[in-house]
């Protein structure tokens, strides 16, 4: 028996939380810090350093912690885990720059001929200037760190292209632009692999299809992710065993080469091209919002799962699914991803939590007396299983309509693409 602790405070993490309190191994879990609805799930604590986490794992005597934001993973918290011999689901440092680095993920593309998008990474802006020369448009420039899923600008226009390059360059990211990769615009639908990785070997964890403009008909600005659905119909089991075979374990078997060994999720971003599927970026941690109903598919063992990942000694077995859809709705704060209003109530939870095969997955929540307050941007994860697509769309939504809340909207036609496949 055992006990655990997540690292974050996200929807990502109170989907674990959830996935793994139901594990028969577990015996209590903790996250820090958490948020409102996780706190009805585990006991919330407050961490503010790697030291702070080492010794709350001695005293406590934890089982295994699972790092769930990528910012950790790429300051070594997982390294700092491990030296103390502290069982960490995540990646060391060196192996997070394939998230933490774009420039460092295309070298390690075009290393070990991994298929993606053609590209060029600079430095300075008076080459990227340059590299724009002949190319056609639209074109795709990214912040080389990480911005919050945010960092990522699809220029239709060689003047826009420049405009772009200069405000990078110019701080709009911060430290994250000091350097760009600006690569080829490729079409094609979307689509987000997930693979569970040991240091050696990489087994599928499913895919999901993410939302990420703000609002319905795919309008509006970029989001960290407004919906989700699983199993996308764009995407077969036949297709993410070619990923697998032609992307993530050639990342794999390239990492253990380059003497940094992944163990943790792997998350591809894929696009799904004419010419097959091409890989858009890595993530090292899992998504969000596709945590949320790749958890509510899971219906294995989640700590023996992360735990065997974490020892090496991870078996496909382990890793099952129910045959049922799920359908992830987010409600976010009005005027998200722009500036938003916080401190506002949330009522009508606990009915949205009765509708049948729903779960209610917060984010951007802090409870304060008895009630749920909404602190964030992306606020809940409004999320349901059902026998198809259809069913699962309709009973997230019948949740969305218990929740009182004004301040927030959601967008309405999460899994679109799923129904307009099946129609």
């Amino acid at each position: 028996m055992a006990k655990v602790l997540v690292i974050g405070s996200g929807g990502r993490e109170h989907a674990l939380v959830w996935r793994l309190k139901q594990s028969p191994s577990v015996t209590e879990v903790f996250c820090a810090p958490g948020n409102g609805g996780i706190a009805q799930d585990a006991t919330c604590i407050t961490l503010k350093s790697p030291d702070d986490i080492v010794h709350f794992c001695k005293e406590n005597a934890i089982g295994l912690v699972v790092i769930g934001p990528e910012q950790p993973l790429v300051d070594g918290l997982a390294n700092r885990l491990e030296q103390e011999k502290i069982p960490v689901f995540g990646t060391s440092a060196a192996a997070a720059k394939l998230e933490g680095s774009k420039g460092f993920m295309k070298s390690i593309c075009k290393k070990y001929n991994i298929v993606t998008a053609d590209y060029g990474f600079f430095a300075h802006a008076g080459e990227a200037k340059t590299f724009l020369q002949g190319k056609s448009y639209p074109i795709v420039i990214k912040a080389d760190g990480l911005a919050a899923g945010k960092g990522v600008i699809i220029a239709q226009s060689k003047q826009e292209a420049e405009d772009t390059i200069d405000a990078m360059f110019s701080g709009q990211f911060g430290d994250s632009g000091k350097s760009i990769v600006i690569e080829e615009f490729m079409e094609g639908p979307e689509v987000s692999l997930f693979a569970l990785c040991d240091g050696n070997n990489a087994t599928l964890f499913g895919y999901a299809q993410d939302h990420k403009r703000a609002f319905d008909g795919d309008k509006g600005p970029n989001t960290g992710g407004m919906g989700t659905y699983a199993p996308p119909p764009v995407m077969s089991d036949e297709v993410a065993m070619q990923v697998m075979r032609d992307i993530v374990q050639p990342t794999m078997d390239g990492m253990k080469k380059e003497g940094t060994p992944f163990k943790g999720v792997l998350f591809a971003g894929l696009m799904l091209t004419k010419q097959g599927p091409k890989l858009l970026e890595y993530n090292v941690r899992f998504g969000d919002p596709e945590t949320q109903v790749l958890m509510a598919r899971f219906s294995g063992d989640l700590y023996k799962v992360l735990l065997d990942c974490s020892k090496g000694t991870l078996n496909s077995k382990d890793i099952t699914f129910h045959k049922d859809a799920a359908v992830c709705v987010v409600m976010a704060a009005n005027g998200y991803p722009d500036t938003y209003k916080k401190n506002t109530i949330i009522r009508g939870l606990e009915k949205a939590a009765q509708v049948e095969g729903a779960k209610v997955f917060h984010a951007g929540t802090e409870k304060r007396g008895s009630d749920i307050v909404a602190v964030g941007g992306r606020v809940l994860g409004v999320t349901a299983l059902g026998g198809n697509i259809a069913e699962a769309k309709a009973r997230a939504y019948k949740a969305v309509d218990c929740i009182d809340w004004p301040e927030g909207f959601c967008r309405r036609d999460i899994a679109w693409q799923a129904l307009k496949a099946a129609s």
